[in-house]
């Protein structure tokens, strides 16, 4: 999606109420950041402020294909365009990673995955909310979590394992209805503790949280064996045989 149509939905009331919904998984899993280096990556404005005035640095990487916004717009800014394959950080540059609106977008997620791996640093966590494959979220396109790819939650793990991260904790967030109806917003804290309580499948959101593996597994190459034929011994005659048979000749 286009970078405008991500802050226009993000500006209305239902994109208010679920940005609020989505920071209180996120706030569930890293309470505070003090001290730490805090990259967002895709759309993660919105969500980044949970931990901009207490890290020790926090910034904002939005894909070309995407576009970028000056964030905050108050203060110096804190956003850049990049190449999400490409990143212009060095390795282990960073403690946390933000992914919203990023693996469902990509068109390598892969890819981009194995770039957040080399810029993460080896005690780093990894938070991504992604689109839920089974949520009503994903039926409508008049938000954004209705657009790209969505997810099950069997194919984030084999994503990540690919990838060499490891799912630590899991979550989800927008179980009501993608209604901006006012009666559907006021109860949306209701429908929230109801979905998390009997664990209902239809959240429109994961937020899954995975840490890095340092030592990840190499596949052992296997040497191929060259197969010789049996070969019957020949007699070959010696040079003075060969010249003896010469004079007599």
């Amino acid at each position: 999606m286009d970078v405008i149509d991500l802050r226009d939905f993000y500006s209305q009331r239902l994109g208010i109420v679920a940005r609020q919904l989505i920071n209180r998984g996120i706030r569930a899993r890293w309470p505070d950041a003090a001290g730490q280096r805090v990259l967002g990556l895709g759309y993660p404005t919105p969500y980044l402020g949970l931990f901009r005035e207490d890290s020790e640095r926090c910034i904002a990487f939005m894909p070309a294909a995407q576009g970028v916004l000056k964030w905050p717009t108050a203060r110096p800014a804190l956003a850049t365009l990049i190449d999400e394959f490409s990143m212009p950080l060095p390795d282990a540059a960073v403690d946390r990673i933000l992914l919203v609106h990023a693996l469902e977008m990509s068109d390598d997620p892969e890819r981009l995955l194995r770039e957040v791996w080399r810029v993460l640093a080896p005690s780093g966590r990894l938070i991504a909310v992604i689109p839920n494959r089974r949520g009503v979220w994903t039926r409508t396109d008049t938000t954004p979590f209705g657009h790209g790819r969505p997810y099950s939650r069997a194919q984030i793990t084999q994503l990540l394992r690919q990838t060499w991260f490891t799912p630590a904790s899991w979550g989800e967030a927008l179980f009501l209805p993608p209604v901006g109806n006012g009666w559907f917003l006021r109860s949306a804290m209701a429908w929230e503790r109801v979905g998390a309580a009997l664990s209902l499948p239809f959240a429109g959101v994961h937020i899954v949280e995975a840490t890095k593996q340092v030592y990840r597994a190499i596949p052992a190459g296997r040497e191929r064996t060259r197969l010789i034929p049996s070969l019957e011994p020949v007699l070959v005659p010696s040079s003075t045989a060969t010249r003896d048979k010469l004079k007599g000749s």
